[in-house]
């Protein structure tokens, strides 16, 4: 899923293994390539290739929607429903405390022809150290609800999503599922699309998990 975007991605694929062995190939650098002495030719190379490749006709192949899964699926809206309290507890918590700084202010203000120099100063620079915690608060406060929210939609996916997309992948014999948002196809394709089932199992499976109340909250 990925925060809304990301970590609820996952594709599956079997091509994770022959892309990583690519990269360290490549990562070995012009150098290692060139000191790599052979005296067999490509085509003899080639011998060890079968002809072998999977057509359409063998693949099984079904596509399903993140997106909607994140929407549509109790779990998935349960947690939404958190964040948004949190972020609403959040919300009350800065406005009072900007109430609070901003009539420290005006009393600053009004007090500047009455305190002496070095008063109004020490006034001046206990409230920016104010506004400083308070601008502090709201950086952290936000991103501690962001990493609590992240932390359940990991465990959803890992613990429950997850298996059940596998469960779905043995029970129909599929060799491919893709996410939706990386697929077009037609209208006319019955069966493709398998959101819905893994939404209907997943919301069986579970209905809530809760999230962990963010520091400072």
């Amino acid at each position: 899923m990925k925060n809304e975007q990301n970590p609820m991605i996952k594709k599956y694929t079997k091509m994770g293994v022959v892309a990583t062995a690519v990269v360290v190939v490549a990562a070995l650098g012009i150098w290692a390539v060139s000191s790599i002495k052979s005296n067999v030719s490509v085509e003899k190379a080639l011998s060890e290739v079968t002809e072998n490749a999977v057509t359409g006709a063998d693949l099984r192949i079904a596509l399903v929607s993140m997106d909607k899964i994140q929407g549509q699926a109790k779990v998935l809206e349960d947690l939404h429903k958190q964040r948004a309290s949190f972020e609403e507890k959040l919300k009350n918590k800065l406005e009072k405390e900007q109430k609070e700084i901003e009539k420290e202010k005006a009393d600053i203000e009004k007090s500047q022809d009455v305190l002496s120099q070095e008063a109004l100063q020490r006034r001046v620079v206990e409230y920016q150290k104010r506004v400083n915690n308070f601008q502090r608060t709201l950086s952290e406060s936000a991103q501690a609800i962001e990493v609590a929210y992240q932390e359940a939609l990991n465990t959803i996916q890992k613990k429950h999503l997850d298996p059940i997309i596998e469960g779905v992948i043995a029970k129909k014999n599929l060799d491919l599922v893709i996410d939706g948002r990386m697929a077009r196809t037609g209208s006319n394709i019955n069966g493709l699309d398998i959101t819905d089932e893994v939404i209907k199992a997943l919301d069986k499976k579970i209905s809530s998990v809760k999230m962990d109340t963010p520091k400072g909250l």
